[in-house]
């Protein structure tokens, strides 16, 4: 196993570091679906909503909608781990060998999640793929021991600047992680993936994941009628999503392709974070707004299931098999 540490240069980090990764508790930060401990509801914006009306015009819908649709209305492929198109996708990454890279922020008390994130990626994350794990951190000593890894198999810790309050924090994640991929990693790998440290994966996650720009289905918001998502309504924020725009809303908990479509995301991300700050605008989804409203502009060639982003939740979509999940 090799551990080798590099330090975060460019993007202009040090400007955000004086304004900023989103502004949230220390569940915020890690999930945009979060924005404080005593929230019980895993999405910040059921908090707004009458949740036993609206709960049980979801369930009523949820119900009604068909759960494994293959192709997205713009026909990029719609991910179901045990389905055929999958298996054919599976084969033909295989055939070719790919360099991937999964990209974790850990950060404070989240260190205690590495271990078991750790030792879940490496039973089901691309299997038999060359595979480096990237981790962010503001207190590297803080992850011994880590754990041994297979063949293939590295793990590259990234020091950054020794990161401010969670109110700021959330902000942040986007230049990070356009940081990181500008140096090391865009020399390093072919595909990164982006995800929150508090999750385990519990099934395969395989070559069908792999695409140019892979989003994942937000799995209490699948099905659910388009005026239910939680877009950002404000038009004064960079991440304003009008009444007739967008197709799915998507998590911050998983999201990929290939680092130079990820560089583009987080870049753009991040200074359309770095205006609405400058203007003293924040949304209301944090930095999954801003994802969203990228990716709205900027469709996926590959959209994952809720069966690649799934917690315990009485809102959560039922799917066929859980591949990653929020460790409880």
């Amino acid at each position: 196993m090799h551990i080798i540490g590099y330090v975060l240069s460019g993007v202009a980090i040090g400007s955000f570091c004086l304004v900023l990764k989103c502004c949230f508790s220390p569940s915020d930060f890690l999930h945009g679906r979060k924005t404080a401990a005593s929230v019980k509801s895993p999405h910040p914006n059921f908090r707004a909503l009458d949740r036993g009306r609206i709960g049980t015009d979801m369930m009523v819908v949820k119900a009604a909608v068909p759960q494994t649709p293959m192709e997205t209305p713009w026909g990029a492929p719609l991910v179901w781990g045990n389905a055929r198109n999958s298996a054919w996708r599976r084969a033909k990454f295989v055939q070719q060998g790919i360099r991937a890279g999964l990209l974790v922020l850990v950060v404070g008390s989240y260190s205690h999640f590495v271990r078991g994130f750790l030792t879940s990626a490496e039973l089901y994350f691309l299997p038999g793929q060359m595979v480096t794990y990237y981790i962010l951190t503001d207190s590297p000593h803080s992850l011994d021991p880590l754990i041994e890894l297979g063949p293939q198999r590295q793990l590259k810790v990234v020091p950054v600047a020794e990161l401010p309050g969670w109110d700021r924090l959330a902000h942040r994640r986007m230049a990070l992680l356009a940081d990181a991929i500008r140096n090391p990693i865009s020399s390093e790998v072919e595909f990164i993936f982006c995800a929150d440290i508090d999750q385990k994966f519990v099934g395969p996650v395989g070559e069908e994941i792999l695409g140019d720009l892979v989003a994942t289905l937000h799995p209490e918001l699948y099905g659910m009628p388009r005026n239910t998502f939680p877009y950002e309504v404000e038009d004064v924020s960079s991440a304003y999503v009008e009444e007739d725009e967008g197709d799915y809303y998507y998590t911050s908990e998983l999201y990929g392709g290939l680092v130079s479509e990820m560089y583009r995301l987080a870049r753009t991300c991040s200074l359309l974070i770095l205006q609405d700050l400058e203007n003293k605008v924040v949304a209301r989804g944090l930095e999954e707004s801003y994802l969203n409203r990228y990716l709205i502009d900027h469709r996926p060639t590959c959209v994952l299931s809720p069966e690649y982003s799934w917690w315990d939740s009485a809102l959560a979509v039922d799917v066929p098999v859980q591949r990653l999940s929020q460790e409880s």
